[in-house]
């Protein structure tokens, strides 16, 4: 019986699979490549975009960081410019009772009474002056007492003429405005009666 080699044959198969493997095994690696390459560049696009995004925030913070200082700085300058408007009137409204009263001050003030200081806080009014004797002081106080607009006369200290060395007593009291009484309206004058309609 005759004998076939067989060995090329069997060799040549191996080869050629072999050959076919490392084909797929380049292809493989080829796409396993690609798509590494694809979700490396994927993600560094994200990371940009979220990048941009970030610093646009950030800027945006930074300009809303601004106004708000802005409106901080206005609203702090409003409310300084309130209360000097707050001052000016009233400032405005107590110069009536500023002048009311000097004018008792001049009026309740005896002669031989000479004031030095005056200091007002709130409804308060502290004086201190010379007089020639503490006669003529407490017929101050016993004026400012009877006054309308003002009262309560604390005498606060007085000095005899003989300690001053002045022939004049140094004294200090207090005394209080009286709150002014709120305005009443004018009543408005009554209507006219209507007259009967005359029957024709």
């Amino acid at each position: 019986m005759a004998r076939i080699n067989l060995l090329p044959w069997r060799e040549a198969a191996r080869q050629q699979r072999r050959q076919e493997f490392l084909t797929l095994l380049g292809v493989a690696l080829g796409l396993t490549a690609l798509a590494v390459a694809l979700v490396h560049f994927y993600f560094e696009d994200r990371i940009s975009g979220q990048q941009a995004r970030n610093q646009y925030l950030k800027t945006e913070i930074a300009a809303l960081d601004r106004k708000i200082k802005e409106i901080s700085e206005i609203e702090k300058t409003k409310s300084d410019l309130l209360a000097r408007m707050e001052i000016i009137q009233r400032l405005q409204k107590s110069r009536p009772e500023i002048v009311r009263l000097f004018d008792e001050l001049v009026t309740a003030l005896p002669e031989g009474v000479y004031l030095t200081k005056l200091e007002q806080s709130e409804r308060t009014v502290t004086l201190e002056g010379r007089a020639q004797s503490n006669a003529r002081v407490s017929a101050f106080m016993r004026r400012i007492e009877s006054s309308q607009s003002i009262g309560q006369p604390r005498l606060m200290l007085i000095e005899n003429k003989d300690k001053t060395g002045t022939g004049l007593s140094h004294f200090r009291l207090s005394f209080n405005q009286n709150s002014p009484e709120p305005e009443t309206p004018a009543a408005k004058p009554a209507k006219p009666a209507r007259k009967p309609a005359r029957k024709a």
